[in-house]
């Protein structure tokens, strides 16, 4: 029997939320009345996330790089790998809901102008996470110097299938024709935009994104490891602004980047006396944002991890 869809994991250095999202596939897979396949791809970790995977029920095939690469690269590679008419793009960090993949395999086979379909992200705490948002802009990035980004610029509303501009590849279902027809990820994301980039690039070829709030996933989101996470701040703002240049002026690009510093900079101001937040780390968005030529980010991180500890 051919496979319909293909689960498209990505792992670093997360063995125990990989496992748990295989634990979730697994649960999801019993009820499906199609064939599907699981890929692991686990990137150079060293904490013995790929005999894990092995060892799982599922019988993932694991793809055990020897070299960290970036997001847009791992899941151009597990896409090309996948033999499902869909892949189901997942964070090892993301955990299905039951009945997840049905409602976004079912939001896709309703509209055949639509390429991808984004679940409805929560934190572990059940609270909704935003997961889709208009394209940025000027335009969104001046409603996000005003502060009112969550009204005019989150698309992850409602109880109805909708049209979005981009949605999250935490748990993002896509036609995998679609994304060859495109030509995949764009490598030059190491890691954030690259989904935005996406998206944006399946609306240019005349293919749709949706939000399917009937398709739930809690996300982890592992993302940080201390309360200024330097490389990631700085790989952030570098791909928003390669975003902005890539498919906006020079000019628009600065102004993205003078209006988000200033957010940044108003909340840093507002964190010196609000309790529980860090002016240091939101100081550190506005350095970066202004300036996201300079800096290390996760790029430069992955290097160094790929060169090996020195001696």
């Amino acid at each position: 029997m051919a496979v319909e869809l293909s689960f498209c994991i990505v792992n670093t250095e997360q063995r125990e939320l990989l496992v748990r999202c295989l634990d979730a596939i697994a649960a999801e897979r019993e009820g499906l009345p199609f064939e599907t396949e699981v890929l692991v791809l686990d990137n150079a970790s060293g904490d013995g996330s790929p005999a894990a995977a092995r060892n799982h029920p599922v019988a993932p095939e694991v793809i055990a790089l020897e070299r960290r690469t970036g997001k847009g690269e791992n899941d151009t590679a597990l896409l090309k790998r996948a033999g499902g008419r869909y892949a189901l793009l997942l964070n090892e960090d993301s955990e299905l809901r039951p009945g997840a993949v049905m409602a976004l395999r079912d939001a896709l086979e309703e509209r055949d102008d639509a390429a991808a379909a984004g679940a409805r992200l929560l934190r572990p705490d059940g609270t909704e996470q935003p997961s889709a948002w208009r394209f940025p802009t000027p335009t969104t990035a001046f409603v996000g110097a005003l502060f009112l980004h969550k009204r005019f610029t989150v698309q992850s509303r409602g109880q109805r299938t909708r049209k979005v501009d981009w949605a999250q590849s935490a748990c993002l279902l896509v036609r995998t024709d679609a994304a060859r027809e495109i030509e995949w990820f764009d490598p030059a994301f190491f890691v954030y935009s690259d989904e935005v980039d996406f998206c944006r690039r399946l609306r240019d070829a005349g293919w749709r994104t949706l939000y399917v709030p009937a398709a739930v996933a809690v996300h982890h989101e592992q993302l940080s490891t201390g309360k200024v996470p330097e490389r990631r701040i700085v790989e952030l703002s570098r791909n928003r602004d390669r975003y902005m240049r890539k498919h906006h002026s020079a000019g628009a690009a600065a102004a993205v980047r003078v209006l988000t510093a200033w957010a940044y900079a108003v909340r840093s101001l507002a964190a010196l006396v609000l309790p529980g937040h860090d002016p240091r780390r939101y100081w550190r968005h506005v350095t970066a944002t202004l300036r996201p030529d300079r800096g290390e980010g996760l790029r430069e991180a992955a290097v160094e991890h790929n060169r090996g500890p020195r001696l």
